[in-house]
């Protein structure tokens, strides 16, 4: 992509035949959180249909990926939309795992707890912890990041890591935002806690969504191949080129109301937002489409 060459596109069918495997965000992309997009849904349906290539969901979801695909199929995902999930929630195991039994102190609603399934790690409160799981605020309806600064600077002062495990920041939920894991991991951060971060942007979850590719396509697949989808600036864009992935950025996600209209965004204003960010896209649609 160029300054000359037309950055929105009409539909995915443009670059289809340009990949050969895709990497697509989940929230915001084919949900809202309430009901499935049916036009993205048909959109990686017809990818996979049209060309024979894999198509695997990468998310910032806590959980691991089997309660994920569930939640798919309750909000109408068709199942085939998609060859694999993979969530932030499979490569925060690994990060539980490196705790090697400790205590651990869980942040987040109950529904997340599939998370912890398998691990002999005990689930404690703040005195008793020595590491701090974080999958979102416990109440997301009615809490803000700063609900928990008192906690965190008892926290931060006994020295615990802090592991986010969903680094969005905020989500759409209908036609609300709400804050997630993201928020509270900036928070801690910046007071002056460690925190590690697995998700997107970092590379250890674009790893695992490789393999996974790899998997279903039954071969190698070099990194120019593969075409990542998603809305989020700070994590689908960023970590899409962090990786050496070209990307579709969805304009009309959680930034739509940066660039005008929401169905019809203004070239000039995607194309500013990104050079200010140090992002490029490959190209760029308001919703996922074919």
């Amino acid at each position: 992509m160029t300054a000359t060459t037309p950055l929105l596109i009409p539909g995915l069918s443009v670059l289809a035949p340009s990949y050969r495997a895709i990497l697509c965000d989940v929230w915001g992309v084919l949900h809202n959180g309430v009901a499935a997009f049916a036009p993205a849904c048909e959109a990686l349906a017809a990818f996979r249909r049209e060309t024979g290539a894999p198509v695997v969901l990468i998310t910032n979801a806590p959980r691991p990926n089997p309660p994920v695909k569930a939640q798919l199929a309750s909000l109408g995902v068709p199942r085939d939309a998609f060859d694999e999930v993979v969530t932030s929630g499979d490569v925060t195991r690994d990060a539980i795992t490196a705790l090697d039994g400790a205590p651990i102190q869980h942040i987040g609603p109950e529904r997340d707890l599939t998370l912890f399934e398998g691990f002999a790690n005990p689930l404690v409160g703040e005195e008793d912890a020595q590491a701090v799981v974080c999958t979102g605020l416990v109440d997301d309806e009615n809490e803000t990041p700063e609900s928990y600064r008192p906690a965190f600077e008892r926290m931060i002062a006994r020295g615990l890591t802090f592991i986010c495990a969903n680094p969005d920041i905020v989500v759409e939920r209908g036609d609300k935002l709400v804050w997630c894991a993201g928020a509270l991991a900036r928070l801690y951060e910046d007071m002056g806690g460690k925190v590690t971060i697995v998700g997107k942007p970092h590379t250890p979850i674009y790893n695992l969504a490789i393999a996974r590719a790899e998997a279903a396509a039954g071969a190698p697949l070099e990194r120019s191949s593969i075409l990542a989808i998603g809305d989020g600036l700070p994590t689908d864009i960023r970590g899409a080129y962090a990786n050496s992935l070209d990307v579709l950025f969805i304009t009309g996600g959680i930034h739509g109301a940066d660039f005008g209209p929401t169905g019809a965004p203004e070239e000039d204003l995607v194309r500013k937002r990104l050079a200010e960010e140090g992002l490029r896209a490959r190209a760029a649609i308001p919703e996922l489409r074919w």
